[in-house]
């Protein structure tokens, strides 16, 4: 696996050039979840909660977009956000609303555990972009088994962006259209290599 410097140099290379789409994508992808947890606070209590379930299938769309385009695809048709809502919904809801669940009670019971099973959790959404079979616990399942022994790793990476996400916040928000993509592409990087890294491994078992 390559260092959090590499994964970000390795965004930046993807993202050269191409920085317009990704940034309006972003700018959409916001105002459409605000808009959503806007909508759901006007139900008393639980209202949080089940924005955090209907935004989950645009989260997904969102985050395989960045996916989509370290592997060299560009798409960021703004409709394309609505693709977890149009296709293979009950699929990605259930996989993604389990996710939620489970990282959710881990956090009710401390902080650290819930934080280490997110990073355990942090690929299925990648997973369920790649194989279109899998789904449910068995896809998480398998996030658990491609991040054992990585989790530190990726925690790092994304501690790397702090600084990037403090500038961000500077700017009134609007450096946050730009460092998210960033964020968002060096994941993907990370998730191409662990993926590879697993497939290696699994020809050595066979």
């Amino acid at each position: 696996m390559k260092t959090s410097a590499e994964y970000r140099a390795a965004a930046l290379n993807v993202l050269s050039g191409k920085w317009s789409a990704p940034v309006i994508y972003t700018l959409v992808f916001l105002v459409a979840a605000c808009i959503v947890a806007g909508v759901m606070s006007i139900i008393p209590v639980v209202g949080g909660i089940l924005a955090s379930f209907v935004i989950l299938p645009l989260a997904w769309a969102f985050a395989v977009a960045f996916l989509r385009l370290y592997r060299g695809g560009n798409e960021f048709a703004i409709m394309s956000l609505a693709e977890g809502y149009q296709n293979d919904f009950k699929r990605l809801f259930c996989t993604l609303g389990l996710k939620y669940i489970y990282t959710y009670l881990w956090t009710l019971l401390l902080i650290i555990p819930g934080i280490i099973k997110g990073y355990s959790y942090a690929l299925t959404e990648y997973i369920l972009e790649d194989d279109k079979e899998i789904e449910n616990n068995a896809a998480i399942e398998k996030s658990m088994a491609m991040m054992d022994g990585h989790k530190m790793e990726l925690f790092l990476l994304d501690l790397s962006f702090i600084g990037w996400y403090l500038l961000g916040m500077l700017t009134f928000g609007i450096g946050l259209l730009w460092v998210t993509p960033y964020q968002y592409t060096a994941r993907a990087a990370f998730y191409e290599d662990l993926k590879a890294e697993a497939a290696i491994d699994a020809e050595g078992a066979a």
